[in-house]
């Protein structure tokens, strides 16, 4: 049962003032948290994130420096040790008069050296000379003792390249191992505890931001102040990467990234708005969904009654004139003039009939839709022009049958027909194809008129849009309607292109 215009405006009503009282509670809901949370927590937040940060910032700054100054120490120390192997090696080898050998400078070189503990070994790995030891031999007098820490100290820094090959007799060699200056470790060891001193206070920043500091070098997880799996870690670096650049950092052991996020409350309030945004959207496509469903059930009541009333009006004269027709007749009038008469008059009474049905249910029959196209467009060839050249093409079987209605259906092709002639301007091919596609039959209107541009394209089928000066717009709507509302079918531009005509197509169903 069809409501009547004044329920559909009752009820339109109704929604309308409900949905604008339920987004007026949502706004003002919304705008009261989201207000709370701005005045408490997001400058205060903020301030202390761009607080820490810096701090964090400075201090990867004074470590970087640190170790700026070890290196430059340990560089120094290197040169240092070249010029004591040097001048070990004069004093090692033998005596050469063709050579300019300074002995003297070469010892002075080193005695020069005070800091640098270094040890001389054989092949056979025995102690030979050592320099600066002897703040590890510290209530040791025993010499093997002594040559045992020589020995252990060696190994440990052969193992980190700190060593040179000496051949102080041709084919004997003697090995030249040497540590670190005793300064240099206890500054190592300070910037060790610094480091650590930093990656401990990523840790316990429990309170602050989220932090994960980087290693790039092992591509893992160093410090953080979340307890994350390694999985979890590299996937949230990836999302914070791309909220906020990273400190870049480098201790001396590798290259450092860290990496920092908002904090939970900070997140929350970004997403206050957005939910508010979505609730709104959702009202507002829910309000729209609902209008427009009214809409086009008013419209379809204007369709309907528009149709009838036409309908209606048409019948009376149409009644009259085939009375007029049958009196002709019995006058014996040229038989031409009234058969070409008999003609139109039925065609009159189709267009009544069509009218009829548009405006109520359409009743559809299971026959063949290739018959009824053809017989349609026969009798439209001869009210052409003899310019347009009109070729129909179906490659349907006869048990390819559609359920649908003949009258309506000839309405369709009359008012493509009508609007590629137009297009072609009353001069041009047009060609209508009929063929299987899967479980749909396709009937393609393919004209060589002006085409019909991409924006157009989106409009044609609107009630009262028309390119023509004198058009009502309604011929397209008409065979939207038909095609998907009486016979559940689809009519779209297949494709158009400007200066090279225009296919429209139609999808019908099969059984």
């Amino acid at each position: 049962m069809v409501k009547s215009a004044n329920g559909i405006h009752v009820n339109k009503q109704r929604w309308k003032i409900f949905l604008s009282l339920m987004v007026l509670i949502v706004i003002a809901i919304s705008l009261t948290v989201s207000n709370n949370f701005v005045a408490k927590i997001g400058e205060r937040e903020k301030s202390k994130a761009k607080q820490w940060v810096e701090a964090i910032n400075k201090k990867g700054e004074l470590v970087q420096l640190s170790n700026a100054i070890f290196s430059e120490l340990k560089r120094k120390e290197k040169q240092k040790i070249d010029l004591v192997v040097e001048a070990q090696k004069i004093l090692l080898t033998k005596s050469d008069l063709s050579k300019n050998q300074d002995v003297e400078f070469s010892l002075s070189i080193i005695q020069s050296n005070t800091e640098i503990p270094v040890v001389l070994l054989t092949e056979e790995n025995n102690v030979m000379q050592y320099r600066n030891m002897d703040s590890l031999f510290r209530g040791i007098s025993s010499f093997s003792e002594k040559d045992s820490i020589c020995i252990l100290k060696a190994s440990k820094w052969e193992n980190i390249g700190q060593y040179r090959i000496i051949e102080y007799l041709d084919g004997e060699f003697l090995k030249f191992v040497f540590g670190n200056s005793f300064e240099l470790d206890r500054l190592q060891r300070e910037s060790a505890l610094l480091i650590s001193s930093f990656n401990n206070e990523i840790k316990d920043n429990k309170a602050l931001i989220p932090v994960m500091l980087w290693d790039v070098s092992s591509d893992s997880l160093e410090a953080s102040n979340l307890d994350l799996s390694e999985a979890e870690s590299k996937l949230l670096r990836q999302e914070w990467k791309l909220d906020n650049t990273p400190l870049v950092f480098d201790f001396g052991t590798g290259k450092k990234e860290l990496y920092f996020s908002d904090s939970d409350e900070l997140i929350y309030l970004q997403w206050i708005p957005s939910i508010q945004f979505a609730v709104l959207a959702m009202l507002i496509l829910l309000g729209y969904f609902i209008f427009s469903t009214y809409r086009k059930a008013e419209q379809k009541r204007v369709w309907a009654g528009m149709a009838k009333e036409t309908a209606h009006q048409l019948g009376t004269p149409l009644s009259s004139l085939m009375g007029w027709q049958a009196h002709l007749e019995s006058l014996k009038v040229d038989p031409m003039v009234t058969t070409e008469m008999k003609k139109d008059l039925v065609r009159l009474e189709r267009i009544t009939d069509r009218f009829s049905k548009i405006g109520s249910e359409a009743k559809l029959e299971q026959k063949d839709i290739s018959s009824t196209i053809e017989n349609n467009l026969e009798y439209l060839r001869a009210r052409l022009s003899n310019k347009v050249e009109l070729i129909f093409h179906s490659d349907l079987e006869q048990t390819d049958s559609v359920a649908h209605n003949a009258s309506l259906i000839d309405w369709v092709v009359e008012n493509l027909c009508k609007n590629a002639v137009d297009a072609m301007q009353g001069d041009g091919k047009l060609e209508v194809k009929i063929y299987n596609q899967k479980t749909n039959i396709v009937i393609d209107f393919i004209d060589s008129g002006k085409g019909i541009s991409t924006k157009d394209q989106k409009a044609i089928f609107e009630p009262g849009f028309s390119t023509k000066k004198r058009g009502w717009g309604l011929g397209l709507a008409l065979v939207k309607r038909i095609i998907e509302e009486h016979h559940s079918g689809k009519v779209f531009v297949a494709s158009s292109k400007i200066g090279h005509g225009t296919t429209f197509r139609i999808l019908l169903a099969k059984l």
